[in-house]
């Protein structure tokens, strides 16, 4: 298991620590209401209620959000179960880079650009493989170990007296500046300055916390295989969309009245409830009164969290089963802890939505203004029952599946802001007003007045502009 120290920054946590009181304390979007971020002649692009809407359309915001964002900050590259053996390969998108992930041969981590030095040929076209000893570009049979360094290239004679040499790093594949883990859960920055991952990462490590802690054994093991979805839409409303409590019991209410109906037609002629998993459809018609109880929590660097949705803790035998276990392995009172935590839904900005105790976790990897790749993986609990994995199967095929007609309901939704947002004489501007200036703000994080306020989408945005800020004077 790889530790969580990463293996190279410059700039101390302290500093960062200092850093997120101060932003906290003068910038929460809800308390100010300056513009966050404009166009060089003065045009607002970010208010704190209400944001510009080619924020979603414009391409060259779209290059400086690669630029600022997501070749900066830390992004989600894989798991270290993927890989168990040396010479296992992921790949992975950073932005335009094609990454790839590989178990060095002492065990280490590595992640290297998916590209050779020479002509800048794609190394490996598969998704995942293990590679051997050695990569061999495929053109001209240059190698390279797993740490990336050159091995051998063809004629070796050709480059006495050059300028390129077997062991400058101009021969060897790129490294990612930073690669550190936690808990299993990898991810690496092409920027050799910022936060260590634990700073980064901060209250968002309860996402990994929570799904870790809830096996039995402390683990987790992907289901190697994945969903991909291509969106028709910007990256943001997507994330947007994860902790929007409004649009559930109204764009899903046909998925959830047919589940509602089925629930109750087998009670009917059976005498007995239906299976659980149909309450991951049904309970989307929860009311908005109810939806209101919730609360949803910002964090620094723009993380969001939604607790309290769905009821965490079903009674039934593979349930009872199942925290027995726990019980066995915890000690009573640390079970009960991680058992009555009531985590929905955590976003960690910019890169993943991660459902903790569904053991579901959708990657965003940004393809243009108008176009996202979802990836979509779920996980298995070490030292649970085959039942709990099967819940987690369920909810990942009704719900976040392609083909669920919950999901279609989203991306057809999805679809149509973007289009929407297209045309050139429609309103500027997308509205994040409800709740405004109602939250509640400490120097840790900023809490919603209830679950409806669109405090997450506002917060978003405050994190998007602090990234956004290095490279404002080229967006326009």
């Amino acid at each position: 298991m790889c530790g969580s120290a990463d293996r190279s920054s410059s700039t101390t946590d302290q500093t960062f620590a200092a850093h997120d009181l101060a932003r906290q304390k003068e910038a929460t979007l809800t308390k100010y209401v300056r513009p966050s971020l404009a166009f060089p002649a003065g045009r607002t692009l970010v208010e704190y209620d209400r944001v510009h809407r080619s924020c979603y359309t414009d391409q060259t915001i779209f290059e400086e959000e690669l630029k600022n964002i997501f070749y900066k900050t830390w992004i989600y590259a894989a798991h270290e179960s993927q890989i168990p053996k040396p010479g296992d390969y992921v790949g992975f998108m950073l932005g335009r880079q094609s990454m790839l992930v590989v178990r060095g041969a002492q065990g280490e981590v590595n992640v290297l650009h998916n590209r050779c030095p020479h002509r800048g040929a794609v190394l490996c076209n598969e998704r995942k493989g293990n590679t051997g000893g050695l990569f061999t570009c495929s053109y001209h049979a240059w190698q390279f170990g797993l740490d990336g360094k050159l091995a051998a290239l063809p004629a070796p004679d050709g480059y006495k007296e050059t300028r390129l040499c077997k062991g400058d790093p101009a021969a060897d594949m790129k490294s990612a500046a930073r690669v550190s883990s936690y808990r299993g859960f990898i991810f690496a920055s092409l920027s050799e300055t910022g936060p260590s991952l634990d700073r980064w990462l901060g209250n968002g490590r309860r996402a990994f916390d929570d799904m870790c802690d809830r096996a039995p054994d402390g683990d987790v093991e992907i289901v190697n295989s994945c969903f991909r979805i291509v969106q028709n839409n910007n990256w943001k409303i997507f994330l947007e969309n994860q902790l929007d409590a409004v649009h559930a019991s109204i764009t899903h209410i046909s998925a959830a009245k047919a589940a509602t109906d089925t629930e109750k037609e087998i009670k009917e002629e059976t005498g007995e409830d239906a299976p659980y998993f149909y309450k991951y459809i049904s309970s989307l018609s929860t009311p908005l009164p109810r939806w209101a109880t919730l609360e949803t929590r910002a964090y620094p660097y723009g993380h969001c969290l939604l607790g309290g949705y769905l009821g965490l803790r079903p009674t039934d035998p593979d349930s009872v089963f199942y925290e027995n276990i726990m019980r066995e392995k915890y000690g009573a009172e640390k079970a009960e802890e991680i058992l009555s935590r009531d985590v929905h839904h955590i976003l960690i900005y910019p890169c993943l939505s991660v459902q903790p105790a569904f053991q579901q976790l959708r990657a965003i990897r940004p393809l243009g203004p108008d176009k996202t790749l979802t990836e979509l993986w779920h996980f298995r609990l070490k030292g649970a029952p085959e039942p709990i994995y099967r819940r987690s199967l369920a909810y990942y095929n009704l719900i976040n599946s392609p083909s669920t007609l919950v999901n279609a309901d989203d991306l057809i939704n999805f679809w149509r802001c973007q289009e929407g947002l297209m045309g050139e004489e429609a309103s500027e501007w997308v509205s994040f007003h409800r709740n405004a200036g109602q939250d509640i703000t400490s120097s840790e994080m900023t809490r919603s007045a209830n679950g409806l306020s669109e405090m997450p989408m506002r917060e978003m945005f405050r994190a998007w502009s602090e990234y956004m800020a290095e490279g404002a004077e080229n967006v326009g």
